[in-house]
């Protein structure tokens, strides 16, 4: 879901930097020396994630695991997305760096919308509840994301309609692929550092 350079408009561009600002600066209060290396560990396996990706049109469909990046880090999700995305620009030039507050806010904000809303269930003592709950912040991340990617497309203009319309399609099979992960890599804390649920919770 990395858009590349010289895609979209100004308005666009700096729409989607001002909502990441905003978004990166909620998530940094929240981050202290207890925090920070969880934020990096996320933030390493967002950028190893989207490393495999199938570039379409003026986007890409890869792996980006950031509904699990919502769950175990809350608004610092942020941050670490953002971290993980100036890598990915930097090394391997995919997305740019005018499009990092867009592409930042993509995957970032319905990670955190979904990781919030659905944080008590995540955090349910009733094994099924939770699994729905983690498959749907999981797989709906992704979703999300896709379409905001569209949005971002279609906002430029009508003759993005075509790709935006490809990329969301190109991401309903990754949405199950993120939704099993998630939900198997979150049990999987669960069982070992079950306190790392409690960080990326809205208390924190």
């Amino acid at each position: 879901m990395h858009i590349s350079e010289g895609v979209l408009s100004a308005p666009v561009l700096v729409s989607g930097a001002i909502l990441t600002v905003a978004g990166v600066a909620i998530g940094l209060k929240r981050v202290d020396n207890e925090r920070l290396p969880q934020v990096a560990i996320f933030s390493a396996v967002f950028f190893t994630a989207s490393l495999i990706h199938v570039p379409i049109g003026p986007g890409a469909a890869h792996l980006t695991l950031n509904g699990l990046c919502g769950i175990l880090l809350g608004w610092m999700a942020f941050p670490a997305i953002l971290v993980g995305l100036v890598f990915q620009a930097l090394l391997f030039q995919f997305g740019g760096i005018t499009t990092l507050g867009v592409n930042t806010f993509n995957m970032a904000f319905p990670a955190v919308t979904l990781a919030l809303g659905l944080g008590r269930s995540v955090r349910s003592s009733r094994p099924a509840i939770r699994t729905v709950a983690e498959f749907v912040c999981g797989a709906g991340s992704v979703l999300l994301s896709g379409a905001l990617t569209a949005v971002s497309l279609l906002a430029t203009g009508e003759g993005f309609g075509a790709a935006a319309g490809v990329i969301l399609v190109a991401h309903l099979p990754v949405m199950v692929v993120e939704g099993l992960l998630t939900v198997f890599i979150v049990e999987f804390v669960r069982r070992v550092r079950p306190e790392m649920l409690q960080i990326g919770s809205s208390r924190h």
